[in-house]
């Protein structure tokens, strides 16, 4: 029994006539027949009864027929849209990412993929921690995470993207808002305003401030990187937060580099790339694409070694906001 001998046992049924299936199918009648009498031979009953003008099926017939049909109708609609996804046209794509991610390193990749793939639904989910994204891929609610990249994990694939420099957010009216740097002596002196523990970005800036000889205690705490950039420029604390690409951040807030932490890296999460859909790869190729534009040239790519001002940045010091570094992942 084969996929076949039930697409044309199914359009028998459907025509009543062995002869119009031919000539629709551009066989031989003999051919078609060949098809039927397999199924036949290998169920052991009869499924058509010939008539004067045509042929009908039996009790057996119809239901192999009901069965066939709507599995047929079925397979013939995921395989009509696998095709579109291949070539593109249609489809949907689940992009899981942090509360700011989609304004920050999505925006202007958002619109450019949309304009190139208008049939396509984009659904973002909003995850408040790496391990949210990696827990929505195993579930397979989602094909893409944007994440900060961290330990490997069993089942999921990790690519950094970029590289973000971290900053102090200060207050413009504040002393360290003149310096054009700070090191571990100026953090040791301020008042933390704590990233979420659960958070790769937390949980490395609790894991570097130690080394540093800088306390990490703090009574403020927020649940993303924007709410704490808005609490420095209120005057609530100061706020280690990695370097965004984009212009800076508006108002009385000024954010100085701190070259004592290591650079964070983010990119993306799947659970295998070589299985991604064309969609979803084309996507991923977007906003790195978009990343690489506004952040200037990777490492080693000309004058500048792959760090340099972001769009918006004031020249010199105090410090707006710093370069962010490509990973060349491709």
């Amino acid at each position: 029994m084969t996929f076949d001998d039930l697409r044309t046992f199914v359009a028998v049924c459907e025509a009543g006539s062995l002869s119009a299936v031919a000539r629709e199918q551009h066989r031989t009648q003999p051919a078609v027949s060949q098809h039927v009498r397999r199924l036949e031979r290998e169920l052991g009953l009869g499924l058509l009864e010939r008539r004067p003008r045509g042929v009908t099926p039996t009790h057996a017939g119809r239901i192999l027929y009901a069965a066939a049909a709507e599995g047929i109708g079925g397979i013939d609609l995921a395989l009509r849209r696998l095709r579109e996804l291949l070539d593109g046209e249609t489809g949907s794509l689940r992009i899981t990412t942090g509360a700011t991610t989609v304004r920050h390193f999505m925006a202007e990749a958002v619109v450019a993929y949309r304009e190139r793939y208008p049939g396509v639904s984009l659904e973002f989910q909003t995850e408040n921690s790496s391990r949210g994204c990696f827990a929505a891929l195993a579930a397979d609610d989602a094909d893409l995470a944007w994440i900060t990249i961290g330990p490997p994990v069993r089942g999921i694939e990790q690519r950094p993207v970029v590289e973000l420099p971290w900053v102090l957010a200060v207050r413009d009216d504040d002393p360290l808002a003149e310096k054009s740097a700070v090191g571990p002596g100026d953090l040791a002196g301020i008042q933390h305003i704590r990233l979420p523990g659960n958070s790769t970005s937390g949980s490395r800036l609790d894991s570097q401030l130690p080394r540093l000889g800088v306390p990490s205690a703090s009574a403020t705490s927020v649940a993303d990187w924007d709410t704490a950039v808005l609490l420095a420029e209120l005057g609530l604390g100061h706020a280690l937060v990695p370097a965004m690409p984009g212009p800076p951040p508006p108002g009385r807030v000024r954010l100085v580099p701190v070259p004592a932490l290591p650079p964070l890296s983010v990119g993306w999460a799947v659970r295998q790339w070589e299985a991604l859909s064309p969609l979803a790869r084309a996507f991923a190729d977007t906003v790195d694409r978009s990343l690489a534009e506004r952040s200037g040239p990777a490492p080693g790519e000309g004058d500048g070694a792959g760090r340099e001002d972001l769009p918006g940045a004031a020249a010199g010091p105090p410090s707006r906001n710093r370069g962010v570094t490509r990973k060349g992942v491709r």
